[in-house]
């Protein structure tokens, strides 16, 4: 007999209907009743077993974890919790699980702290929780591909390993096919990289940007969506040394169109969560509530993680200058009541402080800031009029701040000659970059969103290690 997901039979349950599912046992009470799931939904079905019927051996191998196959007829439920259950006919043993090691793990049915389930993250899917986040992290991954696929973009996939440092950070992981115990060395002692694999000296990229800017100014409107790295020593909750970012490229577009673009894109990815897992997602609110009341009141967030979706789903976005933020800021009674840890001055980057406050207590919707000051912005960012700012663009979100950043790109070579110049980026080793300047140079602008910071706001999960299936953080590449 085929099987069914537990998810089918549970979203239309046909009373009398004979059917065969596989799953693992989450609980067996009493020797009657089952408790199966098969990671298809965040509800198991209810499989009762009549224990005359069965062989008692048989059954005491049906413990918390074990894998089974149920087969039996479909009928309503007269217990609380569920409308049908599956009244057993016949059970099969697929995979057994030692008590004794069930005890130790985090299958044990009771709760755990996350630090114990990311020790233990070959294990953790099973749990209600990474279960709950992994299927909306699924659904965000195929909600990202649908927007930007109906929008008419094409889907690049820029290169992992690369000469460029596009941020121009330097936090890069190298990649070498050398010795490590017989590197070579040229003439003056340094390493004498024309010996490599490439030739030349690589890494790991920290942004597919670069690449993504080529294939828009030849097929219009691109995005990547890929992993990325960076070798920044930081145990944060917010920073990874592997993560991934989607990052799209429109030909034509300014800063306007930018902003334009993100807003929908945003507002699309929360509605489709909130439409498509309202079991996983009434969980996790749930959880996040709980979470929300074990903090000291200043911490709380006011929304909940539903209203948070909702909130930036159904808000038209602000959007002001970074000079006028400075200024609301500087006039707010958090600033001048000293209650501000970080420094408001024009030309100082904002603090997530500065940028909840904007968007939660000042506007009360998210908030899209333009034209910062250029002494912190990226080479790549169109300056301004004013040669003091650039066209740059920064999305906050309540209970985070910044989620996003982009600007329209700066088209002019001239003016890109120069800012490698003020950045200390030397030409030869963008030449490609600067040389789509040459020929037929347009207006261009995209941004970059860091798909981990939203599967954490979609989620409520505030560590940034608990919405990626198997985390790379400094000291720490298990799994």
């Amino acid at each position: 007999m085929k099987r069914k997901r537990i998810i089918e039979i549970l979203d239309h349950p046909t009373t009398g209907e004979t059917v065969f599912v596989k799953g693992w046992v989450r609980a067996f009470r009493s020797n009657r009743f089952i408790q199966l799931n098969d990671g298809s939904t965040m509800n198991n079905i209810q499989a009762v077993v009549d224990f005359e019927n069965f062989d008692e051996k048989l059954l005491k191998r049906v413990t918390t974890a074990s894998a089974i196959a149920v087969q039996g007829k479909l009928v309503e439920s007269e217990g609380k919790g569920q409308s049908h259950e599956i009244a057993v006919e016949k059970i099969e043993i697929i995979g057994d699980a030692n008590p004794d090691d069930v005890q130790k793990t985090v299958m044990q049915p009771k709760k755990h702290s996350l630090e114990f389930l990311r020790e233990q993250a070959h294990l953790r899917f099973r749990t209600n929780t990474f279960g709950a986040v992994f299927r909306i992290r699924h659904g965000l991954t195929f909600a990202v591909h649908k927007f930007f696929h109906d929008k008419g973009f094409y889907s690049l996939h820029s290169p992992i390993i690369t000469g460029s440092d596009a941020e121009g950070a330097g936090e890069t992981f190298h990649v070498t096919n050398f010795d490590l115990n017989e590197i070579p060395k040229t003439e003056n002692g340094e390493i004498d990289y024309s010996e490599d694999f490439f030739g030349k000296a690589v890494n790991l990229t920290v942004s597919g940007q670069l690449e993504a800017e080529l294939g828009a100014l030849a097929l219009g409107q691109v995005y990547t969506f890929g992993p990325t790295f960076r070798a920044e020593n930081s145990n944060t909750s917010r920073h990874l040394a592997e993560f991934w970012m989607i990052e799209p490229e429109v030909a034509f577009n300014d800063l306007n169109d930018n902003m334009d673009l993100t807003e929908s894109f945003l507002k699309y990815l929360c509605n489709f969560v909130l439409e498509n897992y309202p079991d996983d997602l009434n969980f996790l609110d749930a959880r996040d509530q709980q979470e929300q009341k074990a903090k000291p009141e200043k911490d709380r967030n006011p929304m909940t993680l539903t209203e948070r979706l909702k909130f930036v789903a159904n808000n038209n976005f602000e959007r002001i200058t970074y000079t006028e933020a400075i200024e609301l800021l500087q006039r707010s009674k958090p600033y001048k009541k000293k209650k501000f840890k970080y420094l408001v001055e024009w030309g100082t980057d904002l603090q997530s402080e500065h940028e909840r406050y904007l968007v939660e207590k000042e506007f009360q919707k998210p908030v899209i800031i333009t034209d910062y000051p250029a002494s912190f912005k990226a080479f790549y960012m169109r300056q301004n009029d004013d040669d003091k700012t650039v066209a740059a663009m920064d999305v906050l979100f309540p209970g985070i701040g910044e989620i996003v950043g982009g600007s329209q790109r700066e088209e002019r070579l001239d003016v890109l000659k120069k800012k490698c110049a003020d950045f200390n980026i030397d030409e030869e080793e963008l030449w490609w970059y600067l040389d789509t300047r040459k020929f037929g140079t347009v207006p261009h602008s995209g941004f970059g969103l860091g798909f981990e910071r939203m599967v954490m706001f979609a989620t409520g999960m505030t560590n940034i290690r608990d919405v990626i299936p198997f985390p790379r953080t400094p000291l720490n590449a298990e799994f």
